[in-house]
């Protein structure tokens, strides 16, 4: 928990008050005694302060060792560094009155792109000598104080030329007292205001676009020749470059001036906007790059007009802050982009960012500078908007987008609509001037042909290699429907292994399923499981109505599917097949690649005949099924595992038996064990029958059932919000279009309230089950539910008392053995469930809104690091 503020006391009419700002490195500066640590207590938080003494103190158990002061000052310079790096406000409480003392300091304020402000205590020799001798403790001469002094007031007017952009001096001993500190946020700390906001591209000249563009966006003049507003409250953001290259500059500037004027717009700078400035100013610039074209229709106005403009212009641009941090800290507007360390901060070097972005000093074919892709690399929680570097489209990579999509050099004006992420554009009327380079190489991209199918996406093509950084170690995860995941560093290592090793093209790889836990242990005496377990949790959590679903004895799948090859080039980065069939673990279902092609192009088909791609306005979809027979994924584990058991098992009774009856022919008593003995054989004989009822052969496709029961997602939408009934009736249409390759899941509703609701669907399960099937899943009736506490589990299986021999061995209902397996340790389970759930409906999430893929596999490697964890594999 954060420490509150200080209170800030009445100090009466005559208080006096200074600012800081909200983040900056405060240095206190003044002698020993002078009244500083009770200053910086009054008005700072304790976790702010980095005091000498206390470190002093840290290292070596004595605030007063002076042979301590270098260990304690290389450890005030780390503290102060991790701070400065998160951002938080750093007071230094030491008496920094040396200008070797308070050298480093500046230099830790300047690496981390903080303001340096010095709060100078102007305190007497005689004042701070008698507040130390009534301290105790400081038995320093008076010689000690008379130093301190004399190099303060040797450093009094070298402050500022040193480093301090704000130095506030103190005097006496009472000024102090009546002295209250406020902060103020940095001129780029707009994150109180929330939008929305239309945020628009380097507009550099092009006037008429301009006004088309703002009344595309909703913007009109207030009056003959107001500034336009917009009638809903929206606010436009200019990225700068506003000027140069284009016919019309000094109307686009008195347009974006008289917005921002108005309050109806904000504004960052461009670095053509400050060329021109500079070069009003008197200052020597090259007349290049669309300057020549400014200062020609600066030119052709009237003397009284054109001095008039050049004055509001250059005062406008002076004030312009490099960039804007918006929203809370989630969106950031820059000219030439802003990396994440930058964000909200204040130096030379991020202005120099904001305007002209990141360059290696080197030119390329066409003599302009070489960019470092610093959008590539970025990693922010912030989305970033920006422009400067002309691009044919605008897209998304990494959470940052450039909207400059050239439109003085015959491309289209663009504006992003937030939080909408809309956007909106305008082409150009013609090409006013001829880019120095071609747009496409601009954004590394080859132009794309007339009536082509749209390619990858920006981010796809940039997400094809996979940074291990991305996905090892310890991560904690952040989720909408629940608290954050964390996953250790260890089973973060074990999932990496499978994916690097045995999964599918990690571009299909959007969504792993969650694990399920079963019902509490029935307390009947011939059962393991049974339905009133089920119920009672959901009711004590708080569901009134479920929905009870066939279980399939089958494996799991996640399958995506395209409709076509533009759809998966453009949402999946590639064209080479149209779609992937995996196991909860990510890898291939089928081992032969022809199978997989056969089941997606049945799969788009019977989307087709159902009408599905149209009635959900999409191109691909992700479906969670069954795969039925069991063994057309698990033959391996039949024939290695359960098939063994139980030729063993038969095999040894029918040995035993016939031993037994040996001896009774001999007229031994074994009526007891030759009674134990076809007990057991019986119930091997129902093991087996048990797992053969699961399995039949299957060639390719022939035999091959898909019963899909969740429809999870589609373009634009993740159908978490929808209840399970629609997910099971959409999918219903699969089988009706193509019966032969699909199968609908029975369900049926129950009434938690209702007794009879509740008895008919236990009968039904007693029923199926005992006509061979697994049992039932029960969930509530939405898809998300949650009580008081949180999540509540989405699904929990109840099995039959049969398919329980394939888990539990032939003999499980044997009294002795019942008794024990009663016992079952359900939490970790039902935890798991529960995280592994938050973090598969957010990996969906995640890459609906089109995020990057490193945030996706965020979320998928969590779930199969999770399943790392140490659960009994039976429940």
């Amino acid at each position: 928990m954060t420490d509150a503020l200080p209170a800030s006391p009445d100090r009466g009419p005559a208080a006096k008050v200074i600012t800081v700002p909200a983040f900056s490195l405060v240095l206190l500066v003044g002698a020993s005694g002078c009244g500083k640590s009770t200053f910086g207590a009054r008005n700072f938080r304790p976790t702010e302060i980095v005091g000498s003494d206390h470190c002093r103190g840290v290292v070596s158990d004595d605030e007063t060792d002076q042979s301590a002061s270098r260990e304690a000052f290389d450890l005030l310079y780390h503290i102060a560094g991790v701070r400065l790096r998160r951002g938080l406000l750093t007071v230094i409480d030491a008496t920094n009155v040396r200008p070797d003392s308070r050298r480093p300091l500046l230099e830790l304020a300047r690496a981390h792109d903080a303001l340096a402000v010095a709060i100078v205590f102007d305190v007497t020799e005689r004042d701070c000598i008698a507040r130390n001798a009534a301290r105790g403790g400081r038995d320093f001469g008076p010689h000690v104080v008379r130093t301190h002094c004399r190099e303060l007031r040797a450093s009094l007017r070298h402050l500022r030329s040193e480093g301090f952009r704000y130095v506030h001096v103190l005097e006496g001993l009472e000024e102090p007292n009546r002295t209250r500190v406020e902060r103020t946020p940095l001129w780029t700390d707009r994150r109180g205001e929330t939008g929305p906001f239309d945020i628009i591209g380097d507009v550099h000249g092009c006037g008429d676009e301009l006004e088309a563009l703002l009344a595309r966006l909703g913007y009109s003049p207030d009056g003959a020749s107001g500034p336009y507003r917009h009638a809903a409250g929206r606010r436009a953001v200019f990225l700068g470059d506003l000027v140069d290259r284009g016919p019309r500059v000094v109307d686009s500037a008195r347009i974006v001036m008289d917005m921002v004027g108005a309050g109806s717009a904000l504004c960052v700078p461009g670095n053509h906007d400050l060329k021109l400035l500079r070069h009003l100013r008197g200052r020597p610039v090259k007349v290049s790059h669309g300057l020549e074209a400014s200062l020609a229709q600066l030119e052709a106005l009237p003397a009284e007009a054109r001095e008039a403009f050049v004055e509001r212009y250059c005062e406008f641009v002076d004030a312009l802050v490099s960039h804007f941090v918006l929203d809370g800290g989630k969106l950031v507007v820059a000219h030439a982009g802003m990396k994440e360390e930058y964000q909200g901060r204040a130096s030379t070097r991020v202005r120099d960012f904001a305007l002209y972005g990141e360059t290696t000093g080197e030119s390329d074919e066409f003599g302009l500078p070489v960019r470092l892709d610093w959008a590539a690399a970025y990693r922010g929680a912030a989305a970033v908007v920006y422009g400067h570097t002309p691009c044919p489209e605008a897209e998304w990579l990494n959470g940052t987008m450039n909207v400059d999509t050239g439109c003085v050099f015959g491309g289209k004006l663009t504006a992003l609509r937030y939080p909408e992420r809309e956007l909106v554009q305008v082409p150009a009327r013609c090409a006013y001037v001829r880019s120095p380079r071609p747009l496409a190489s601009a954004a590394g991209t080859a132009p794309a042909q007339e009536g082509a199918a749209a390619g990858p996406s920006l981010q796809w093509r940039h997400d094809e290699l996979l940074d291990l950084a991305d996905v090892h170690g310890k991560r904690v995860i952040e989720t909408r429907l629940s608290h954050p995941v964390t996953v250790p560093a260890e089973h973060a290592a074990a999932a990496l292994e499978v994916m690097s090793r045995f999964a599918v093209d990690p571009r299909w790889i959007i969504y792993l399923p969650p694990t399920m836990s079963p019902a509490a242990a029935s307390k009947r005496v011939d059962c393991l499981e049974h339905p009133d377990e089920v119920f009672r949790y959901f009711r004590e959590h708080g569901v009134k109505r479920v929905v009870c679903e066939e279980k399939h004895m089958g494996s799991r799948a996640v399958i995506v599917a395209c409709r076509d090859e533009a759809a998966a080039g453009r949402r999946f980065g590639t064209a080479a097949r149209l779609g992937a069939c995996l196991t909860r673990t990510g890898r291939p279902f089928f081992e032969d690649p022809a199978t997989e092609g056969a089941l997606l192009a049945r799969l788009r088909a019977a989307f087709e005949r159902a009408g599905l791609w149209t009635e959900l306005d999409t191109d691909w979809a992700c479906l969670d099924a069954e795969v039925l027979p069991w063994n057309a994924r698990a033959r391996a584990l039949v024939e290695d595992l359960y098939a063994p058991v139980g030729e063993a098992g038969a095999a040894t009774l029918r040995a035993a038996r016939g031993s037994a009856g040996s001896a009774l022919a001999r007229g031994v008593d074994v009526g007891a064990l030759s009674e134990g003995l076809a007990r057991h054989a019986a119930a091997v004989d129902r093991y087996r029958e048990a797992y053969r009822r699961y399995c039949w052969e299957v060639q390719g496709l022939e035999g091959l059932r898909v019963a899909p029961f969740h429809l999870l997602a589609t373009e634009g939408k993740v159908h978490a919000d929808r209840e399970h009934v629609w997910h099971l009736s959409m999918l219903a249409r699969l089988a009706e279009a193509d019966p032969t390759s699909f199968r609908a899941t029975v369900w049926r509703e129950v009434d938690l309230e209702s007794e009879s609701s509740t008895a008919a669907a236990t009968a039904w399960w007693e029923e199926s089950t005992a006509a061979g099937a697994e049992g039932m899943v029960v969930k509530p009736w939405t898809f998300v539910a949650r009580d008081a506490e949180g999540l509540v589990q989405p699904a929990l299986k109840c099995r039959g008392r049969e398919y329980l021999r394939i888990i539990y061995g032939p003999t499980y209902l044997e009294p002795g053995s019942l008794d024990r397996l009663r016992v079952r340790r359900l939490g970790l389970k039902r935890s798991l469930a529960l995280r592994e759930f938050a973090l598969g409906v957010e990996a969906l999430e995640r890459f609906v809104r089109g995020e990057p893929l490193r945030r996706v596999h965020e979320c998928v490697f969590g779930v199969l690091a999770l399943e790392s964890e140490p659960v009994d594999p039976r429940l």
